[in-house]
């Protein structure tokens, strides 16, 4: 079973070289820590900034270099600020190439639920709808169910969407998962964890392959 840096790892194995990339809040951000040796990525974030480096360590940070998600980071030489006029721009003009981003649900038809609850405060939408309607390639980090052990990849979420069919992959702390054609599709599977667990917490159709093989990190 992975830990969220075991997901962004495994993540972070989906990079290409020359790709800009968006990095929502929370387990996404992690993924800057993972880039694979002998290629060049541009981090973007929607409050204007593109050359994000790793995830600060503890004692490091900058309270002035922060991402959407009010997080600090770190910049990478040659790293440019500007407005968030210009950033949505970039997204809007489909000049991001993969998005990462956390969620509450996912469906079997890739549908997304990541920016409320209701009855519940919330910071509110930011880039979430600008990134999953303008992006052609979007994963999902999260975990496989919620922390009353239900499952988070249903046939349908229930909770307010943030995008329709948009999302391609899923990584959680179990497995990796295609999206396409109506149902989620296992590809690789955590280490230590069986295809049986895999099925039991997905609640969604989910196609299983004759074999599985575990995920290498």
């Amino acid at each position: 079973m992975l830990d969220k840096n075991g997901i962004a790892q495994r993540i972070a194995q989906e990079l290409q070289d020359g790709y800009y990339v968006n990095l929502g809040i929370g387990i996404p951000t992690l993924v800057a820590n993972y880039i694979p040796e002998n290629i060049n990525v541009e981090f973007q974030s929607e409050n204007g900034v593109l050359g994000m480096g790793p995830f600060p360590f503890e004692g490091d940070e900058n309270a002035d270099l922060i991402n959407a998600g009010k997080q600090t980071i770190t910049t990478m030489p040659g790293a440019v600020f500007f407005d968030s006029a210009t950033s949505f721009a970039m997204i809007r003009g489909q000049h991001v190439q993969l998005t990462v981003l956390g969620a509450m649900e996912v469906s079997q038809n890739g549908d997304i639920a990541n920016w409320k609850i209701p009855g519940k405060m919330v910071k509110g939408m930011g880039g979430a709808m600008d990134l999953v309607a303008s992006a052609e390639n979007i994963i999902v980090a999260m975990m496989h169910t919620n922390k009353a052990g239900e499952s988070k990849l249903l046939a349908d979420c229930t909770l307010p969407l943030t995008g329709v069919g948009c999302v391609k992959k899923v990584v959680t702390n179990l497995a990796t998962l295609d999206i396409k054609d109506g149902a989620f599709h296992l590809l690789e599977r955590a280490p230590g964890v069986s295809v049986e667990e895999i099925v039991q917490a997905t609640a969604g159709k989910l196609i299983v392959p004759p074999h599985v093989p575990e995920m290498q990190l």
